[in-house]
């Protein structure tokens, strides 16, 4: 593939549009709309910058999963608790803003943050962290008027029921799915 341009079609609150044009390996000229939550000047600034992470909580033995409504599928999913990066904002920081608002819980250590990857590279060029964190506190709803969560830890056996049953992020359901095989576990204490 070979890169021939890009033009902003649409600048969103959230979102920018932008229809990037290449040259196929047949030789024929090929289309691709993408959104962006930056703003981009050129190729070069395409999947550069990380914009949020998503957050895999443990407590006594327990995975944390949030029951959210999602309005672009206009349903309850379970997910991660995750969100955006605040300009000047650290990644730990991010995490434990996020954590607190969307559960009310701290984060008691750190783990792990993973570098950041590519969260719907079908159609965005969004990267975010990954932060596996031990979660301490009790739950309390700091969440906006646009958000609809339910957040609580999970065992194993509980969580497999729901992996056969309920409907999850990709991310959050291989999660669930790697600590239900014991391939994530909890911290040691």
């Amino acid at each position: 593939m070979k890169f021939l341009g890009m033009e902003k079609v649409r600048d969103g609150k959230y979102l920018k549009n932008y229809e990037l044009s290449y040259e196929n390996k047949a030789g024929r000229l090929k289309k691709f709309e993408i959104v962006s939550r930056k703003e981009l000047n050129g190729p070069e600034d395409l999947g550069r910058r990380t914009s949020g992470v998503s957050i895999v909580a443990f407590h006594e033995g327990k995975m944390l999963l949030l029951e959210e409504f999602r309005l672009s599928i206009n349903k309850k999913i379970f997910n991660l608790c995750a969100g955006m990066l605040e300009p000047g904002e650290t990644i730990e920081e991010c995490v434990r803003r996020e954590l607190y608002e969307e559960t009310g819980l701290s984060v008691k250590r750190f783990l792990r943050i993973l570098p950041p990857s590519y969260s719907a590279v079908g159609f965005s060029d969004t990267k975010t962290y990954i932060a596996f964190v031990e979660a301490e506190g009790a739950f309390a709803d700091h969440t906006s008027d646009n958000e609809e969560i339910t957040a609580r830890f999970y065992g194993k056996e509980e969580l497999q029921r729901l992996l056969d049953t309920a409907e999850f992020s990709s991310r959050s359901q291989m999660a669930a799915f790697f600590f239900c095989e014991g391939i994530v576990e909890t911290p040691k204490k």
